[in-house]
């Protein structure tokens, strides 16, 4: 296989998987169980002992609608906020059961969430998914006879810092990044035939005293913000990347497919929609020009195009062409200076 196929990444990038799982329990299937609190309290026994048949050891039931966000961390925490609950956990050692409920509150959104646990994340991704799918069988047998759709997303990332190679982390490792879809089929996992896929890259990026420096904007924080958009820009022109987003107006960016989903924020979350199969180039930016907030973020999104056979490797490898131009255009400081990129791949269906 040719090299330019395999995205050289560096051997410390950390791994994160989970599967989120929603219903959209109705006044009926409420009364069903004569009260919310009552529907919470089966549901969540029911969760927890199917969870435990299929070995699930890192699972979490939420009916408080706020929506879960997950990331690598060496230490297990959990932070609520008005809109999310944050988890941060390492899939080598940590493992947990919660439960967020709101008394006396009926949720629009029940949610079961399932972090993978274990290491070799990616090779075992089928496997887990298998695991819940069989577990959101169990689940849905145990409902009300209520007509009801189980909404499964499952979410894949890695993320690594830009510039590991410059301190002092040069070992990599070939990923082919394949596409989950066929991923999953070959590994004999079973899946609808109709779902969604988006497969993205974002960056984090302070906005520190020294950037705002190098780009010659003190005072100006439109300034900031369109010297940042420009150059982000410039930098993705003539490497194929046209679906591009930056979000710099404090709030959590969470990238869907508008086949599926429509762009639409609140005080916390930030969504934005892409196609990935629309021809024309795309755009997007979500800032004020009288809002400065810490830190910006930049979203390439994969076009169907770059889904190939071998994989995302390729787009991949473009990407990070763009990104150390982009770096170099800021001035950063690669030694000192972290900018912490997540390549993303969801795919979604009903069941």
């Amino acid at each position: 296989m040719s090299s330019k196929h395999r995205a050289y990444l560096p051997t410390n990038a950390h791994s994160n998987q989970y599967l989120l799982a929603e219903i959209k329990p109705s006044d009926e299937f409420y009364e069903a169980f004569n009260s919310s609190d009552h529907c919470y309290d089966k549901l969540s026994r029911l969760f927890f002992r199917l969870a435990e048949d299929e070995q699930l050891t890192n699972v979490h039931f939420i009916a408080n609608d706020k929506l879960p966000v997950v990331r690598f961390h060496t230490e297990a925490l959990t932070f609520q906020t008005d809109k999310q609950i944050l988890f941060f956990y390492n899939p080598n050692f940590h493992e947990a059961q919660n439960a967020f409920i709101k008394p006396d509150y009926k949720a629009r959104k029940i949610r079961m969430l399932f972090l993978a646990t274990g290491s070799e994340l990616r090779a075992n991704a089928a496997t887990f998914h298998s695991r819940v799918r069989r577990f959101l069988v169990k689940f849905k047998a145990e409902l009300p006879n209520i007509k009801l759709d189980i909404k499964v997303r499952d979410h894949q990332h890695l993320s690594y810092d830009l510039f590991a190679k410059s301190k002092g982390h040069k070992e990599t490792y070939a990923y082919k990044l394949r596409a989950l879809y066929p991923r999953y089929q070959a590994r004999k996992c079973d899946m609808p035939e109709k779902h969604s896929e988006i497969t993205y890259v974002t960056v984090t990026l302070p906005l520190t005293r020294r950037l705002k420096h190098n780009l010659k904007v003190h005072h100006s924080t439109a300034d900031l913000y369109q010297s940042l958009q420009d150059a982000f820009s410039k930098a993705c022109e003539g490497k194929e990347l046209d679906r591009l987003a930056m979000v710099a107006n404090g709030k959590t960016p969470l990238v869907r497919n508008s086949q599926v989903d429509v762009s639409e924020e609140n005080s916390e979350l930030q969504k934005i929609s892409f196609d990935p199969a629309a021809s024309d180039p795309q755009l997007l930016s979500f800032w004020q020009p009288d809002n400065l907030v810490e830190a910006a973020h930049f979203i390439i999104v994969a076009s169907q195009q770059d889904k190939t056979e071998v994989g995302y490797g390729l787009f991949m490898n473009r990407v990070e062409s763009a990104l150390h131009t982009f770096a170099k255009k800021l001035a950063l400081r690669e030694e000192k200076d972290d900018v912490v990129v997540r390549f993303y791949q969801h795919i979604s269906y009903l069941m």
